[in-house]
């Protein structure tokens, strides 16, 4: 990758999406000019990754504000299609979030909007590149090895899924920068297999070490000892520390625990729920069954066969060695809670 990729773009009058369901047969982006192809684009994760809707959702206020004013719309029709664009995906906070913080500047007029969305791309930027050497910096300084690292992730925490450079993956990469990392085990992340397509597809272009695994294998390959760490990123973080993210990060979690080493969240702190104590009080997104029934239009089961598919799992709050943001890292299984150090 000879340049910074960026997932979300704002072109002067439409918003421009890198298709991450091309990738990585075909490098393709979508040009977005109205409120129903933005929802598309979030709910069948040609936009993904919850810093990467959150700016998405940001800027799709300014979508919203364009099409009104082509269509006419009333104001309950503009607010009724911002609404739309807040619940596209409902685990990820980062969209909400996002989405409200930008809305209420409806009133001044597209400047305000457009100027308030790019503040919200030009600040996750910036934290990503803080936490990366945060969490580098941490990791370091816990593993006690004289060699480079070798590191485990799940899904894809990149650029593709942030403004830029990544919240996990922004730690790996940090750590590759610096010459001290010797290996990335990349779990394939199902059922979309986010792992194998993107964060493998990243990692290839930039040169760093990397082999694709199985979700399954991810428990075998910690308690081995093959990995000093793993390193995942987060939809949401409540008050205590629960993080919920991709579905089979719970079961990395426990390993890590087992086998006695570091299980880090990175993630900037708009991911923070303020109205959520607990992980019991997330919604978890149940996407369509066909995903798991199939891949690629094949079907892998035979006929009478239902699907079960929860995109997300919660890790508890003692599980998590360390909760890197923008601010710095929080000891979560040691007591350092979001909720009193993040507001």
């Amino acid at each position: 990758m000879k340049h910074e990729l960026h997932a979300v773009e704002w072109t002067g009058s439409a918003l421009l999406l890198i298709d991450q369901t091309a990738l990585p047969q075909a490098f393709e982006r979508l040009e977005i000019r109205d409120v129903d192809a933005l929802v598309d684009a979030i709910a069948r994760l040609a936009v993904r990754g919850a810093p990467a809707i959150g700016a998405a959702g940001a800027y799709g206020v300014a979508i919203a504000l364009l099409q009104s004013g082509r269509e006419g719309w009333t104001g309950d029709e503009l607010a009724a299609a911002v609404a739309r664009i807040r619940a596209a995906r409902p685990t990820a906070i980062n969209l909400a979030v996002c989405v409200d913080r930008v809305a209420p500047l409806i009133g001044q007029g597209l400047d305000a909007v457009l100027n308030e969305a790019h503040a919200v791309v030009r600040e996750d930027l910036e934290a990503n590149y803080v936490m990366a050497r945060a969490g580098a910096d941490w990791l370091l300084k816990r593993v006690a090895a004289d060699r480079p690292l070798r590191v485990l992730t799940h899904c894809n925490t990149g650029a593709l899924a942030t403004a830029g450079w990544g919240t996990a993956l922004g730690v790996v990469r940090e750590l590759h920068r610096r010459g001290l990392l010797e290996m990335v085990y990349v779990d394939e992340t199902r059922p979309l297999l986010q792992g194998a397509r993107l964060t493998a597809w990243e990692l290839a272009h930039e040169g760093i070490p990397h082999r694709v695994q199985v979700d399954g294998a991810a428990a075998s390959v910690i308690v081995s000892g093959s990995v000093d760490a793993a390193v995942v990123g987060a939809d949401r973080i409540t008050m205590n520390g629960d993080t919920a993210n991709k579905i089979g990060t719970l079961g990395i979690a426990l390993a890590c625990d087992y086998a006695d080493i570091p299980f880090m969240v990175a993630a900037p702190t708009t991911t923070l729920d303020v109205a959520a104590v607990t992980g019991e009080s997330i919604h978890i997104e149940m996407r369509d069954e066909a995903e798991v029934l199939g891949y690629g239009g094949l079907c892998s089961v035979g006929q009478g066969t239902r699907g079960h598919n929860p995109a997300f799992d919660v890790t508890p709050g003692r599980l998590v060695s360390a909760l890197v943001s923008e601010r710095g890292v929080l000891e979560v299984a040691s007591g350092e809670l979001p909720g009193e150090r993040w507001q």
